[in-house]
């Protein structure tokens, strides 16, 4: 399933760009960002179980107290520019933290895999990332809930609701249909500039429906970024970039690797825990993304994908301590029988 998603993906951004003159590189570059991490995250995670979530928090924490230095493009000022993929690498990071101490076995080891996953929500505090702090914080509760959560279709619905809903609200508040008082609030929280950035993409994405723009044109006709000092040509929303680049059916398919995610995380061999807090950090980088440009960087795109490998790996190491006892379990009777 994840192969047919992600190949649809990569194969409309090529027919959109072909019919509108796009660039699809940058869409084809996350994808396969996305399919590189996953499948590195089910050869690790098979591999080592504990070790290779740990290994990769400590990684996304390095990457995001640097991503302001080693991220190519303008530097904007808060809340545009760099702070999303700040606050996403956080979320991830927290989850892959918490994620191996729900993996580990030993009480000593799973306490020190929460302090570093308490560790990476401080330092997005301290380095200015209300975000990624939010976004850090929420991971850590509810991967500390889902320890009381027996059945995990019915948390995964849960994250899967939460994210339409933010994806709901950004689009009433650039429709404007929210009362006056909510959408001024909601509107000084996000920036007039950034919600004008929405209303653009719907515009465009109202005149072009079936095939959008084509990918990498939303810069060329927004008025917004047109008139902007330092434009960066994203609308900064994940899902109103594909509606405006790629049409109603790109919005479809973004919303589909979203589902195809979290439907992996169901059909996971691991624990219901460490699913759970998977797809909460995904969720976490869902709602950043519909608020800003996240998944525009591929140190993002391919965390991503490497956590929800990691969730969904089956360890070897299970698989041969089982081996090895159901060996030892025929070995006696077959020496006893006659």
């Amino acid at each position: 399933m994840g192969v047919i998603v992600l190949g649809a993906c990569a194969g409309w951004a090529l027919i959109t760009a072909t019919a509108h003159d796009g660039r699809p590189e940058g869409v084809l570059l996350a994808v396969l960002a996305v399919a590189a991490g996953y499948a590195s995250g089910r050869i690790l995670g098979a591999l080592l179980p504990v070790a290779a979530p740990c290994a990769c928090a400590l990684a996304g924490l390095g990457l995001a107290l640097t991503a302001a230095h080693t991220t190519p493009g303008p530097v904007f000022t808060t809340p545009l520019g760099h702070g999303g993929a700040t606050a996403a690498l956080l979320a991830l990071s927290t989850g892959a933290a918490c994620c191996a101490a729900w993996a580990a076995r030993g009480p000593t080891q799973r306490l020190a895999l929460r302090l570093l996953a308490v560790t990476i929500v401080v330092s997005a505090a301290v380095l200015g990332s209300t975000t990624g702090c939010a976004a850090g914080a929420g991971v850590l509760l509810c991967s500390l809930a889902a320890d009381r959560v027996r059945r995990r279709a019915l948390g995964l619905e849960g994250l899967a609701l939460a994210a339409a809903l933010v994806t709901g609200a950004t689009w009433a508040v650039a429709e404007n249909v929210l009362p006056d008082g909510l959408t001024a609030s909601l509107e000084g929280q996000l920036t007039e500039h950034r919600v004008l950035l929405w209303r653009d993409a719907l515009h465009l994405a109202g005149h072009h429906p079936a095939l959008g723009v084509g990918p990498g044109r939303y810069g060329e006709l927004s008025p917004t970024v047109t008139q902007s000092l330092l434009p960066d040509g994203k609308p900064h929303s994940a899902p109103w970039q594909q509606a405006a680049e790629q049409g109603l059916v790109g919005l479809a398919l973004l919303a589909a690797v979203f589902c195809w995610v979290l439907y992996s995380l169901w059909r996971s061999p691991r624990s219901t825990t460490i699913a759970l807090t998977a797809g909460a950090a995904l969720t976490a980088l869902a709602v950043i993304a519909s608020l800003g440009n996240a998944l525009s960087f591929t140190t993002v795109t391919a965390g991503a994908g490497l956590l929800a490998g990691l969730a969904t790996a089956h360890p070897l190491a299970d698989e041969d301590l089982e081996s090895v006892l159901n060996a030892g379990d025929r070995t006696p009777r077959n020496r006893l029988e006659p």
